[in-house]
């Protein structure tokens, strides 16, 4: 039986703030009040059970983070990634529930699959829960067996990675997901927008002496794909949203009544273009940072609920494929234990969201968007929540990834995980 005591309560779904004990037995939240420790003392002696308690004055206890967009690179790509070493990772940024992305090697188009990852999953400290694919080997020409993947456990489908270029297979592919009650997140990037990917196409993309990827490339395939959403009635998020014009026509899907739900990544929401400059490959990415107008509509997204998710699209490389020449180099960074920390500075400290919201966008939103019974804290729900301190400041100098692809490797940053517990256990721990 684990006691937190005195904790700063954070729960987005009842919107409780407030100073609190917290019991937890047999994986589940059995009481919140204040001062519980007789009462904890006197059920834990009832029950035969040893009584832990961790004095949490100062610091704050939200339900465990949720990432839906997480690059586990497992099968095929595991010197990248694989799914033990995402879950470290994951377990130390403060999240207790990770979706694994389709675009595996072979990609995750069967449930055989399906068992592989979800059987690996259990072997790690949180919960893994993986999409699959929307068409056979994520090659765009015949949609997958949705309603077997989804029997097989997968909670979404997705091509991330590489957008659905046709349109009447991706109207058949929301019409289908609609009539099983299943999500649908789309890549939205049209090749024929684009040259060199990974960077915006301006000022940057123009030092650098490459055209780089147009705005165009995203904008027209969420505008065509929240028309879609219009017409079948489907639930779509658009994955890693990166354009002010498509964070605007996810606002008016939004306003019309549609099920269309967004990402925004913490590398869209705190870098822009002129990073590339400074970063190199350790700012390319897919769809790219682009300026600083794109950053702040996306944060004035996340402001008015237009952007629903934050994301963290964790994209592990290996060292020597990121120091390749930028155009051959692959796009993607790892974010899962910096995604709290950019969003508590860029976003909290600011007065752009308050730490609620910035628990609703990292918990239960997420889950809500894929039907997971987490993101909330309170009592007879599964016990998986995160403790931090928003005054403390951590050195990020070493990853428990497999890769270091991060551009804010070796920075100090602000907000520090201090406990994840996951279905009741103490995952991570880090009160140095």
């Amino acid at each position: 039986m684990i006691m937190l005591k005195n904790v700063r309560l954070l729960d987005p779904c009842t919107r409780t703030d407030d100073i609190r004990d917290i019991l937890i037995s047999e994986g589940r939240i059995t009481k919140i009040d204040k001062d519980l420790y007789l009462d904890a003392t006197l059920m834990a002696r009832a029950n035969g059970e040893r009584l832990k308690v961790y004095d949490c004055t100062g610091l704050c206890a939200a339900p465990g983070f949720v990432d839906v967009h997480v690059h586990l690179r497992e099968p095929g790509f595991e010197y990248k990634e694989d799914i033990a070493s995402g879950a470290r990772a994951a377990a130390k940024g403060g999240f207790t529930t990770i979706v694994a992305m389709a675009n595996t090697k072979p990609a995750i188009d069967s449930p055989e699959l399906i068992f592989e990852v979800m059987k690996k999953g259990r072997n790690t400290p949180i919960n893994v829960k993986t999409c699959a694919c929307i068409t056979k080997g994520m090659k765009g020409e015949e949609l997958a067996d949705l309603k077997e993947l989804r029997e097989a456990g997968a909670v979404g489908f997705t091509d991330d990675g590489r957008p659905l270029l046709d349109e009447n297979l991706a109207r058949e592919a929301m019409k289908l997901a609609r009539n099983i009650k299943m999500p649908l997140s789309f890549h939205e990037e049209d090749p024929k927008f684009i040259k060199e990917n990974g960077i915006n196409h301006g000022s940057s993309s123009n030092e650098l002496h490459i055209y780089g990827s147009d705005r165009q490339a995203e904008i027209s395939m969420v505008a065509r794909d929240c028309k879609l959403a219009r017409e079948t009635g489907a639930t779509i998020s658009i994955q890693h949203i990166s354009a002010k014009e498509s964070v605007e026509l996810v606002r008016k899907a939004k306003k019309a009544g549609l099920r269309v739900f967004a990402e925004a990544t913490p590398h869209h929401f705190t870098l822009t273009d002129k990073d590339v400059i400074k970063y190199g490959t350790l700012a390319k990415m897919n769809p790219p940072l682009r300026e600083e107008a794109d950053r702040l509509a996306i944060i004035e997204g996340l402001k008015d609920g237009s952007i629903d998710i934050i994301a963290t699209d964790h994209a592990p490389h290996s060292i020597e494929e990121k120091n390749k020449d930028f155009v051959d180099a692959p796009s993607g960074i790892i974010g899962l234990e910096t995604s709290f920390s950019l969003g508590y500075m860029y976003l909290v400290k600011p007065g752009h969201l308050t730490l609620m919201e910035l628990m609703n966008r990292m918990s239960y939103q997420p889950a809500r968007l894929y039907n997971m019974d987490r993101g909330v804290l309170r009592e007879d729900e599964i016990a998986d929540i995160v403790v931090f301190d928003i005054n403390k400041e951590w050195k990020y100098d070493k990853s428990e990834s497999k890769s270091s692809n991060s551009p804010w490797l070796g920075d100090t940053l602000q907000g520090k995980i201090v406990y994840t517990i996951c279905e009741g256990n103490v995952v991570y721990e880090n009160v140095d």
